[in-house]
């Protein structure tokens, strides 16, 4: 499953993009956010890539998920969104 890290400068087209390319090959893609911004371009994101793959028969499916990581030695929470494809 491929990771995309989604930041608040992140432009939802471009992702969006990613999304529809990686669902498109059959596999399912993770995106990663930290912070209330980047989670808004995430969503914008997986709402804009629902739209480039219906034509395709892609049936996107989300999963909201929490997850810790460690940014120059701290701990932080991040949203992770796990995308696939509903068969």
């Amino acid at each position: 499953m491929e990771l995309l890290k989604v930041s608040s400068q992140s432009k939802p087209k471009l992702v969006a993009g990613a999304i529809a390319a990686v669902l498109r090959t059959g596999e399912g893609v993770e995106i990663q956010a930290i912070g209330a911004a980047a989670v808004n371009q995430a969503v914008k994101s997986i709402a804009v890539a629902r739209g480039y793959v219906i034509p395709n028969e892609i049936d996107l499916v989300c999963y909201p998920t929490f997850s810790q990581l460690e940014v120059d030695g701290a701990e932080k929470t991040s949203i992770k969104f796990v995308i696939e494809n509903r068969k």
